[in-house]
C-alpha cells in the first residue's frame, strides 16, 4: 500500500474503529433507507410538501431542544454502554413503525409520534456516537477518522436510497423500516465486540449543577467554536433540509417517482464519498478550511437550482455531495480538535443542535418556499445560506487565534499489528 492510500485509511488500522466502521455501514444504509422511506410515506399519506416539513421538523424538534442535555449525558456517561442503549431503542422504533405500515394501520399522526421518538432518542445518539469516535481511535487519528466516517455515511447516503426506492417500487415502503431495524444488530455486535483495553476513554464529567450553562460559556469564549456553531447553524437551517426538496423535486420538477428519488439522492451521496475521501487524504481542519468548503457547497446548489434536465441535475447534485461532505467533516473535526475532552459532549450536541435541531425551523420554511415557489427556490435558497456562513467567517476570521484558523495535519501514530486475538 502506498504512503498516501495508508495517510486516506490510517483509522481503520486501529481493530476496534474497523469494528465499528464495519457494523455502522450495515446501520446506516438502513438508516438512509428508513429516511427516504418515511419521506415517501408522508407524501403518501397527505400529499403535501408543507407537511412534509412539519413532520421532518417534528422529528428534529428534540435534538434542538434537548440536544444540550444529551451532550451533558454524553459527557457524564460511558459511551460506548450509552451507545448500546440508544441503538438498541432505535432498532425498536423502526421495528413497531414497520409492522404498523405493512400491515396497512399506520397512520399520519402516528408517523409523528414515531418521529418524535425518533428525534429524542437522537438528542442523546448523535453527541454521543461522534464523540466515542476520538475514544476509538485517539486524538492524532480522529481527523483521519471522522472523514472516514463522512465517507461511510454518504457512502450509505448513495446505496440506501436507491435500494429503498426500489424496495418501495417493488414490495412497499414498510420493507424499509424493517429492514433498517434489523441493520442495527450489526453495530451493536460491533460495539459487544470491541476491545475495551484498547478504547481511550474520556474521564466521566461528575454531576454538578450549572454544567449546561458552564458549556455555553466555553463555547461563547473561544471564536474557533462559536464561528463553526454559527455558520452551521446558517447552513443546517436552510441547505440541508434534502428530505423535504428532494421528493418534491423527483415529483414536480422531474415528474419522476420514488426511483428517480432515490437515484437524485444516491448522486448526491456519490459525489460525497468524493469529497469524504478528499478531505480524508488531505486532512486539514480550521476555520479557513471551513469557509472554503462552505463557499463550494453554496456554488455547488446555485448549478443544482438551475439545472435543466435530469442528467445535468444528477451531475450537479454529486457536486452537492463534494461539498456538503468537505463542509459537514471540516466542521466536525474542527470542533473536535479544539475543544477540551472534558466538554466535547455539550460542544458537538451544539453541533448537532445546529445541523439537525435547525430542522424545525429549516424543514418547514423550505417546505412552505418549494411548495408554492418551486423545488428550485429551496434550493436556491439553501445556496444562500451556505454563501452567507462563507461571509461571516470571513469577516471574523481575523479575531480567531492562528492555530484555530488552519490546524495542519498530526503525525500519526505507529498502530499496533492486527493480532489473532484481534480476529477471534
Amino acid at each position: 500500500m502506498s504512503e498516501k492510500q495508508q495517510r486516506l485509511f490510517a483509522a481503520l488500522r486501529v481493530p476496534n474503529f474497523r469494528l465499528y466502521f464495519a457494523g455502522q455501514a450495515v446501520s446506516l444504509t438502513g438508516t438512509w433507507m428508513q429516511s427516504v422511506a418515511q419521506s415517501w410515506l408522508v407524501l403518501e399519506l397527505s400529499g403535501s410538501g408543507t407537511v412534509l416539513g412539519l413532520v421532518i421538523a417534528a422529528q428534529f424538534l428534540p435534538v434542538l431542544l434537548a440536544g444540550p442535555y444529551g451532550g451533558l449525558i454524553a459527557d457524564r456517561s460511558d459511551k460506548r454502554r450509552l451507545l448500546l442503549f440508544t441503538q438498541s431503542a432505535l432498532a425498536t422504533l423502526a421495528l413497531l413503525l414497520g409492522l404498523l405500515t405493512v400491515t396497512h394501520l399506520v397512520r399520519l399522526w402516528m408517523v409523528v409520534v414515531f418521529a418524535l421518538a425518533l428525534g429524542t432518542v437522537n438528542a442523546v445518539d448523535n453527541p454521543t456516537r461522534q464523540t466515542f469516535v476520538p475514544e476509538v481511535v485517539g486524538k492524532d487519528l480522529l481527523g483521519n477518522a471522522v472523514s472516514l466516517n463522512s465517507v461511510l455515511v454518504n457512502t450509505a447516503r448513495a446505496v440506501g436510497p436507491a435500494v429503498a426506492g426500489l424496495l418501495i417500487a417493488g414490495v412497499g415502503v414498510g420493507m424499509c423500516f424493517l429492514a433498517n431495524a434489523v441493520s442495527y444488530v450489526a453495530v451493536l455486535v460491533a460495539l459487544a465486540r470491541m476491545r475495551v483495553d484498547r478504547l481511550h476513554p474520556a474521564r466521566p464529567v461528575p454531576s454538578r449543577p450549572g454544567q449546561l450553562v458552564e458549556g455555553l460559556r466555553y463555547v461563547r469564549g473561544n471564536a474557533g467554536l462559536w464561528v463553526p456553531l454559527t455558520m452551521m447553524a446558517l447552513v443546517g437551517t436552510l441547505a440541508y433540509e434534502f428530505q423535504v426538496v428532494l421528493p418534491l423535486f423527483a415529483r414536480v420538477a422531474i415528474h419522476g417517482d420514488a426511483r428517480t428519488y432515490g437515484f437524485l439522492t444516491a448522486a448526491m451521496g456519490a459525489g460525497a464519498v468524493a469529497g469524504g475521501l478528499a478531505v480524508a487524504a488531505r486532512g486539514r481542519a480550521g476555520v479557513l478550511p471551513l469557509v472554503l468548503g462552505a463557499t463550494g457547497f453554496g456554488l455547488a446548489l446555485g448549478v443544482a437550482t438551475v439545472a435543466p434536465s435530469l442528467p445535468t441535475e444528477l451531475a450537479a447534485l454529486a457536486l452537492v455531495g463534494v461539498g456538503s461532505t468537505a463542509f459537514l467533516a471540516t466542521g466536525n473535526t474542527t470542533l473536535q480538535l479544539i475543544t477540551r475532552p472534558s466538554f466535547r459532549g455539550r460542544v458537538m450536541a451544539l453541533w448537532s443542535v445546529t445541523f439537525l435541531g435547525s430542522t424545525p425551523i429549516g424543514g418547514p420554511i423550505v417546505g412552505v418556499v418549494a411548495q408554492f415557489f418551486g423545488p428550485r427556490a429551496g434550493l436556491g435558497l439553501g445556496a444562500a445560506a451556505c454563501l452567507a456562513a462563507a461571509v461571516l467567517g470571513l469577516c471574523v476570521l481575523p479575531r480567531i487565534p492562528g492555530p484555530q484558523r488552519l490546524i495542519p495535519r498530526p503525525v500519526a501514530p505507529e498502530v499496533p499489528p492486527v493480532t489473532e486475538s484481534d480476529r477471534s
